[in-house]
This record gives structure tokens, sequence and C-alpha cells, in this order.
């Protein structure tokens, strides 16, 4: 039989060389939480997590010990997980209102502790992002039924920030007044256009009139600072509950699935990975016949999926446009690489604005 002494010694040994091999995991891991904050990525990917205990595990010969290599495994990065939210926890993430957006309340959702930093709207909060001011931006770019922020679309198209991923949040608009406000007394609304568009039908059956802000938050405060009893705002329940408000009529907005994208930005663009499967482009087309058709075929061709295209004027030749596109696949391949080549013959101005996973619902 062994000597006990000796296997302890033994095991001893192996905790020493463990050590050296956590220092070095965990020096890697900040690497990677700091290139984490440059591209505005998640701390946790579920799937990747998965992959690696399932990948790792095949290390192991020996059946018995799997489900406990694979605590081990689950144990390091959770350690992991801890130790890039610490260093994260300065990151700030700039947003188009105050607390009770429904930016700032999604941000929240997917950053956490990370300090989310109000900006009065879209312009002010993407350019905090692109001097440095702030790390990341994340604005809204398309609603369920309001359709596309024209505002944020122009400012990825004329812009420098890169986009790191699209989120998918469920928003629910509440008709919102002073405490002593009547249902009754209601003649005004205030809100953001999506806001009032989401709400139009509500908005028609009251007769109210309408006033547009900068954002819902916005119009929440300016229902706080009136004494004007006929006005109410259209906007979040936590932005109602921030200011001391109260919620009228809860859910008011057209249709019940009601759904904002929001896009993430950052200066930095990510290195495509193989588990992405979205990517983002935008260009204008050359003055030829059948540009714009020759730019979707190629995209075709190499075997990606066009799942939306927008487009909106340049503002700097009259009928010129540029256009969002948004496919499925995988551009970080050496098929994208050609496709984006390609592109390039029959487009002007080709931004690769980003590659990421699919969005997440939040």
């Amino acid at each position: 039989m062994a000597d006990i002494k000796n296997i302890r010694n033994e095991i001893d040994a192996v905790d020493k060389e463990m050590a050296k091999l956590f220092i070095k995991r965990m020096d890697l891991s900040k690497e990677v939480a700091l290139y984490k904050q440059s591209v505005g990525a998640k701390i946790e990917d579920k799937q990747r997590e998965e992959e690696i205990v399932a990948k790792n595990s095949l290390l192991i010969e020996n059946d018995e010990y799997k489900p406990y290599y694979a605590d081990f495994l689950n144990s390091n990065m959770r350690i992991s997980k801890r130790y890039q939210k610490r260093i994260l926890s300065g990151m700030t993430v700039a947003v188009s209102g105050t607390k009770g957006a429904f930016a700032y309340i999604t941000a929240g959702k997917i950053f956490g502790e990370t300090v989310s930093s109000p900006f009065a709207d879209f312009n002010s909060a993407y350019l905090a992002a692109q001097s440095g001011e702030c790390d990341l931006a994340f604005l809204p770019l398309e609603n369920s039924f309001g359709g596309d922020v024209g505002a944020v679309l122009d400012l990825l198209y004329f812009g420098k920030l890169y986009i790191n991923g699209i989120y998918e949040a469920e928003i629910t608009q509440n008709l919102i007044a002073k405490n002593e406000t009547k249902e009754n007394d209601i003649k005004t609304v205030l809100s953001h256009p999506q806001a009032l568009a989401q709400c139009g039908a509500f908005i028609e059956q009251n007769g109210f009139k309408t006033i547009e802000t900068a954002n819902t938050t916005e119009a929440v405060k300016a229902v706080a600072k009136s004494d004007d009893l006929t006005l109410a705002a259209i906007g979040s329940f936590e932005a109602a509950k921030e200011l001391g408000l109260k919620v009228v009529r809860e859910n008011i907005n057209e249709q019940r699935n009601n759904t904002t994208r929001f896009v993430l930005l950052s200066r930095t663009k990510k290195k495509p990975s193989a588990f992405d499967d979205r990517f983002v482009l935008m260009f204008t087309v050359k003055d030829t016949a059948g540009a714009l058709s020759g730019a979707i075929s190629v995209i075709g061709e190499y075997g990606f999926n066009l799942v939306s295209i927008k487009s909106r004027p340049t503002r700097e030749e009259n009928h010129k446009h540029y256009f969002y596109v948004e496919g499925e696949g995988n551009i970080g391949t050496n098929s994208g690489e050609k496709m984006t080549e390609e592109l390039k013959k029959c487009c002007d101005n080709l931004k690769i604005m980003g590659s990421f996973q699919n969005e997440k619902r939040v």
C-alpha cells in the first residue's frame, strides 16, 4: 500500500503546478475582459461555455472522472466571469434617456452593474462613445410596430462606431400622469415619436393631442415639472416610479408583442468568431444599371442569406441612398472574405459594420 505521506506530497506538487496555471488562466481572463470591454461583448456566453465543457471533457478517458472534470471546468469559468465582472464594473454605456428609459433598463439587464451614462438624445450618446467619453453606446435600431429609427441608422452610416451585437427587448408603453390627474382630465400626451406611433390607436381613440420629445423619459420629466393636469406622458413604469408619477393606463401600445431591437456600438471592430451567425454591412452602390441587384446577388451567391435591407438618403446628392444590409452567416470565413471583396466591385463606401451572434431576447 502506498505511503499516505508520499501521496499527499504528490498532491501538493500537483496543486503547486495548478496554482501556476491558475495565475496564467486568470491573466488570460483579464485580457479577455479587456477585449470584451473594447468591443462591448457580454461576459456571459452560455453557448460557448457548454461547447467548451463538451469538447474538453473528451480529453478525459476515464468515464468515472468526466462529470467531475465538467464540474471543474464550470467552476473555473464561474470564477473567471466573477473576476471579469469586477474588472468591467467601471465600464460606461451611453444611452439616450435617464433612468427609466427603455434603453437604460435594457442595458442594465445585459451589463448588470456596468454604469449606464444617460444622454439627452441619440446623437449625444453616440458621440460620447465615439469620442471615448463612454466605452459603448446602446441605441434603439428598430421597433416591431414603429419601424426603423432613422436617426440611429444615419449615425451608423456617417459615424465611426462598429456594431458588436443586437438585442431585442419587450417594450410596454404606459400612460403616465401626475398623481392628482384623472384620466378624463388628459388632453395632450408627450413622448418620443416611436412611442407615439406604437400607441397610435390608443391616442386616436381618446382624441389626444401629441407633442414629440427627444425620448420617453424627457416626456415623463416634462409632465412631472408641469402644473398642467391635462398633460400626460407615454413611457415606462420605471420612469413613472423614478419621478413620483402614477401609471394611469398600462400596456397601451397597439401591438401586444411590442419589441425593440437595440444595437450595441463600440470604437473597436470585434473580430469574427466561429460562433458568429449574423453580420451588418452598409454601402452605397455605383451609379450603373443593376448595381443594387448585383450587390444583393453577390451576397446570395456566396451562400449568405439576406434578412433585411433598408435605405436612407445620403444627404450628399439628390436621390442618392445608402443601404443597411443585415444577413445570416459567418463573414469571418473564406466565403465571407470573398463575398466582401466581390461587393467592392459594385459598391461604393462599403462598411463592414459588424459580425456577431444572432440577437438575444432580454
